[in-house]
């Protein structure tokens, strides 16, 4: 099969398995683990799942001028980015974090433009604007609280801090993909995430009584650390060896769509109109600021 193809495949699974988690990390915090906690639960179970599995790949050198790269994709990636969400997951609700975080690719051009100085024209910038209208309407105008959801408008500003963490992650990220295999990648990236979220999510997971947990707890418990940490990451690696971070920002769009119906299905969120209003000025921001100027023929 296409190599492009499988990363499209891949990108999508990533998107797929994300908008689940909405709904079930949700339904976990905070009465079985507190978010700090479950963040430490996440990177030291990716942590030691990739480590094992590297056991059977040929062993590969860092270099030292990219330690630093290393440490800012683990800051970004597996420790500011994953914090805030869940802390946000914690105050907020499922539909709005799916919202929020597909403002990415919209915070991915703006950080490429001072970072990586990519210009952006007239279309992108209005673009840029209503996305982020889009999503001060629903941290301003939403319902400050429901049940469950004891501080909506923090939530969703812990959303945008997430958003624009992941973006500066697949930014930074980009150039040792082609550098390192993914799992060489992967284990030293979660390591040190290990050791930042140590002394974060110490307290949290200790408080866990983890041998009277259900089933129904364990099993969602390892979804996240299996599927929405280690599969998702892979994925996203291995279609960021095809694909640029602008189109892999772009599979964002599906998440709030499955994890709509997720949510709505299970009971556990429902639709509003100022979500709906979110939405949609988020999706034409991003679909503004993301779309290329055809070529002449």
């Amino acid at each position: 099969m296409n190599t492009r193809i499988l990363a499209l495949i891949a990108a999508t699974a990533a998107s797929t398995i994300y908008g689940i988690n909405h709904t079930i990390a949700k339904g976990l915090m905070p009465d079985v683990i507190g978010p700090y906690g479950f963040i430490l639960l996440r990177v030291s179970g990716a942590a030691l799942i990739f480590w094992i599995i590297s056991l059977f790949y040929p062993s590969e050198k860092i270099e030292r001028k990219d330690i630093f790269r290393f440490i800012a994709c683990a800051c970004f990636g597996m420790v500011i980015n994953m914090n805030m969400f869940f802390k946000g997951l914690e105050l907020s609700t499922p539909i709005n974090s799916s919202v929020v975080i597909t403002i990415s690719p919209v915070l991915l051009l703006v950080l490429s433009y001072f970072i990586l100085k990519e210009k952006i024209t007239l279309l992108k910038g209005v673009g840029i604007g209503i996305g982020l209208v889009g999503a001060l309407v629903l941290i301003l105008f939403g319902a400050k609280t429901q049940v469950n959801a004891p501080n909506i408008p923090l939530g969703n500003l812990l959303f945008l801090v997430n958003a624009a963490s992941y973006a500066l992650y697949l930014i930074f990220v980009k150039p040792l993909v082609g550098k390192y295999n993914s799992i060489t990648l992967m284990k030293f990236l979660f390591l040190i995430a290990f050791i930042i979220n140590l002394p974060i999510g110490f307290g949290q997971f200790s408080e866990v009584a983890w041998s009277s947990l259900a089933f129904s707890e364990l099993w969602k418990l390892s979804f996240v650390v299996i599927g929405t940490t280690v599969l998702t990451y892979l994925f996203n690696i291995y279609a960021l060896k095809q694909l640029s971070p602008s189109v892999i920002g772009v599979f964002m769009y599906l998440q709030p769509l499955i994890a709509t119906l997720f949510a709505i299905l299970l009971g556990a969120d429902q639709l509003t109109s100022v979500r709906v209003l979110a939405a949609v000025l988020i999706f034409t921001g991003v679909y503004l600021s993301t779309r290329k100027k055809k070529r002449a023929v």
